[in-house]
């Protein structure tokens, strides 16, 4: 998943759509999600939830919509009353009950939860499927194509239309027992993937429309039993994507570059390359006649900005 925006014009664009943010994180902040060509797991996220407190409990006055068979939009909440917000958190959740910080390997685990681990009563999620629902913000997300025993290919994956994805996700909040400071981590849900993507992945992310009706039936505090209704919501995305393949630069944490996200066969990545060579091309016509130790100078020069652009 990707956090390419900063939070300004994320907020803007989401209220564009029709999703109100009373609160956000400050640019520039501790903590505020990391802005990245290459977001991986442990990565501080954009999440979009209803405002209400660490428990997850329904706003006041509110009551609780447990009826499976409500159409959406009709819970008893007045949807108008509820406060949303950005909120900065980590990729990968930790529950309230865990003790001690776990390790990397323990938070991978939990980056994605799938559809069908909600469909039974019990269970890790089950806390946070009724009380801590929310919309994780990006704007598309990578996954890899595998082509040869050892070969993969990373295609990028975003919405047609140019909107933010708002994937399904469940927030929780832990305090370790050895610190006072609150821990806030989300994971995302995922489901089976439509036509589009089956030759990528058997799996993709659950895909909200921005401001529809489905979003703020999945986001309404009232609603604090799991119901086929929230159910029937984690389904494939049905309208149109783009699917491209990308530099494999990006498989390795770290690298971090806008050219992650443009096709790799697109005229602005060759023109990149057309472009380094006629720079270099130049620079040596223009320094013949400088010591040779200035001239390779420049060239790393040339490298080294090249490698940052691509």
């Amino acid at each position: 998943m990707c956090g390419r925006y900063v939070l300004a014009l994320v907020r803007q664009m989401l209220e564009d759509d029709g999703m109100p943010v009373e609160d956000a994180p400050a640019d520039g902040g501790n903590g505020v999600p990391r802005n990245s060509y290459n977001f991986a797991p442990g990565y501080h996220g954009i999440v979009y939830r209803a405002d209400t407190p660490d428990a997850g409990s329904a706003p006041p006055h509110s009551h609780q919509a447990t009826d499976a068979g409500n159409p959406a939009g009709s819970s008893a909440t007045n949807l108008d009353t509820v406060k949303y917000k950005l909120q900065s958190m980590k990729w990968g959740l930790v529950p309230f009950w865990t003790k001690r910080n776990p390790d990397f390997g323990k938070i991978l685990k939990t980056i994605n939860c799938r559809d069908d681990s909600l469909s039974t009563p019990g269970g890790m999620w089950a806390s946070m499927k009724t009380r801590k629902r929310c919309v994780v913000v990006a704007q598309g997300f990578f996954e890899w194509l595998k082509v040869g025993p050892k070969e993969r290919i990373p295609y990028f994956t975003k919405r047609e239309d140019g909107h933010l994805m708002c994937f399904a996700g469940l927030w929780d909040c832990v305090e370790y027992e050895d610190s006072d400071d609150k821990n806030y981590t989300y994971t995302i849900i995922t489901t089976g993937s439509n036509k589009q993507l089956k030759f990528l992945h058997d799996r993709m992310p659950v895909i909200l429309e921005p401001g529809s009706d489905d979003l703020r039936v999945w986001l309404d505090p009232s609603r604090q039993e799991w119901s086929r209704e929230l159910q029937s919501l984690l389904k494939p995305y049905d309208g149109n994507l783009n699917v491209y393949p990308v530099t494999k630069e990006v498989g390795k944490v770290g690298n971090n570059s806008p050219s992650f996200i443009i096709p790799l066969d697109s005229k602005e990545n060759k023109s990149s390359i057309v472009n380094l060579f006629a720079n270099i091309s130049d620079k040596n016509n223009a320094s013949r006649k400088k010591p040779r130790e200035s001239n390779e100078l420049e060239i790393l020069s040339q490298a080294k900005a090249f490698n940052y652009r691509k």
